[in-house]
């Protein structure tokens, strides 16, 4: 397994190879001790998601604030994703800095993500899964999350990639707060 951190502190991408014969595939796609050896970060898994949306689908931003942190493992094992994480922690020298990552059933990547960042992701096919290994369980007065269509943030959804579709967004995700909103009301994770 090979973990690549990308432009933003706490966010690496995982390789991790596939082996292929005439019964199909069999890959190993989350190893403990391989990620602590290479990151230095203990990712112990609390709770296993796993989540089926449409092409179109935007999910997100979400973030936990739980006392012992919130972070996850994304991978895509059906259709195909474009991941998002923003780094919403004020006074992060990346403050406001987005990763994308296209993640499929077919490319053999992973995404960990670290305490304190925002997550979301767009659904490129119909019926994409993901699976999310997190590093605690959900708290629902811990969970929070921020507008994806956020002026400030800019996110792009990369809507090229779905046209044809619409747009699909919960209305607890289409009436959240702005990332102005949740830091002048202190909801935002600390350094």
């Amino acid at each position: 397994m090979e973990l690549t951190p990308l432009g933003i502190e706490g966010v690496w991408l995982a390789e991790s190879p596939a082996w292929k014969d005439n019964r199909g595939i069999f890959r190993e796609w989350f190893k403990y001790e391989e990620i602590k050896s290479k990151t230095k970060f203990d990712f112990s898994v609390q709770q296993a998601n796993i989540s089926v949306s449409n092409k179109g689908v935007i999910r997100g931003i979400h973030y936990s604030l739980t006392p012992e942190g919130q972070a996850k493992w994304i991978t895509c094992v059906s259709g195909s994703i474009m991941d998002v994480v923003v780094d919403i922690r004020p006074g992060s020298p990346t403050y406001k800095n987005i990763e994308y990552v296209h993640l499929n059933s077919r490319n053999e990547q992973s995404l960990l993500i670290a305490n304190g960042l925002g997550h979301g992701f767009i659904s490129l096919e119909e019926n994409s899964t993901i699976v999310y290994l997190l590093s605690s369980r959900y708290s629902q007065e811990n969970e929070f999350e921020i507008i994806p269509t956020d002026t400030d943030l800019n996110i792009d959804w990369h809507l090229q990639l779905v046209s044809g579709s619409g747009l699909i967004i919960s209305t607890k995700d289409s009436q959240a707060p702005t990332l102005k909103e949740r830091e002048h009301n202190n909801q935002l994770p600390k350094l």
